[in-house]
């Protein structure tokens, strides 16, 4: 069983991966050649370890989106779905003048590069930002889902805001559009579960995000779970793992940082302030991976 531009499924499926050399990235080309899809990664720098199938693109050069959405010689002639993961990847790496320009352009030719290939299964990497973070201003509730506005506060939160008002548009523009936008959560290896346990000594220090992560490699389950996902039209979900990244409990950790903040729902002890309902619910999306069980060497 495989997929079709309209997100069914026939005998052969190719995805092209956008940033596939990223910490994500390598994640879904790994988890997407596993469960059978042919992969290809377009990416300005080359994976540090060997992947199916790199291609060198600048994806701020519409030429260069277009000619390796349409193929590449011998390697493949036909694409089936898109997953636009690639992008300046936080906020100040770059000037904002340069983090607008490489993130806003890259995406827009993605996107119209895409659906001028007749491409119509097109999953990309919005944020978590688009939340509301760093929560300088807290949050309006928690756990914080996809039902309020967005509220960017910084120059790459405002190209994922912009983003998903693009696609949302183009979906507008064309019925047989899928777009589905993750706002991924940090994105965190299981190298990186080693300094976990060292955040519990400062609340305010991972406040920024609720105290939130993402496993690569459930970001890489949710990718797969968006592009089987049978739809039309744009949808946003939150996507971080089941669990926060402290020890301490979500009842002290919202009294000491949040007092004044909301609480929705009833939320357990570690339960993430992400809320990943809408996932779960419409994806089906379950992390699979968390810290705590993790061995922290």
């Amino acid at each position: 069983m495989t997929a079709r531009h309209d997100g069914g499924m026939t005998e052969k499926r190719h995805v092209v991966v956008t940033g596939g050399s990223g910490k994500l990235g390598r994640a879904v080309v790994a988890h997407l050649a596993e469960q059978g899809w042919d992969v290809v990664n377009l990416d300005r720098v080359p994976p540090p370890t060997p992947q199916p199938m790199y291609v060198r693109v600048d994806l701020t050069n519409h030429g260069e989106v277009a000619s390796a959405l349409s193929g590449v010689d011998d390697r493949y002639s036909s694409i089936d779905a898109v997953v636009h993961l690639a992008a300046i990847p936080a906020p100040g790496l770059a000037s904002n003048a340069a983090t607008f320009h490489n993130n806003m352009l890259a995406t827009y030719n993605v996107f119209s590069a895409a659906r001028a290939g007749g491409v119509t299964n097109i999953v990309w990497a919005s944020s978590e930002t688009v939340l509301g973070l760093p929560f300088d201003t807290p949050p309006p509730y928690v756990p914080v889902d996809e039902e309020y506005p967005g509220r960017p506060e910084s120059t790459y939160s405002l190209v994922k805001f912009l983003e998903e008002h693009m696609a949302r548009q183009l979906c507008r523009w064309d019925p047989a559009l899928k777009m589905i936008g993750l706002r991924f959560s940090n994105v965190m290896a299981p190298a990186d579960y080693a300094a976990f346990p060292s955040f519990d000594s400062d609340a305010s220090l991972r406040k920024w995000n609720l105290w939130g992560y993402i496993d690569a490699r459930d970001g890489a389950q949710a990718v797969r779970k968006a592009l089987e996902y049978e739809a039309r039209g744009c949808e946003v979900f939150v996507i971080a793992n089941a669990d926060t990244v402290m020890s301490r409990p979500n009842s002290e950790l919202l009294s000491e940082v949040f007092p004044s903040v909301e609480q929705r729902a009833e939320i357990g002890e570690h339960d993430t302030l992400l809320s990943i309902d809408k996932a779960r619910r419409l994806l089906g999306y379950e992390p699979e991976h968390s810290w705590r069980t993790a061995d922290l060497g």
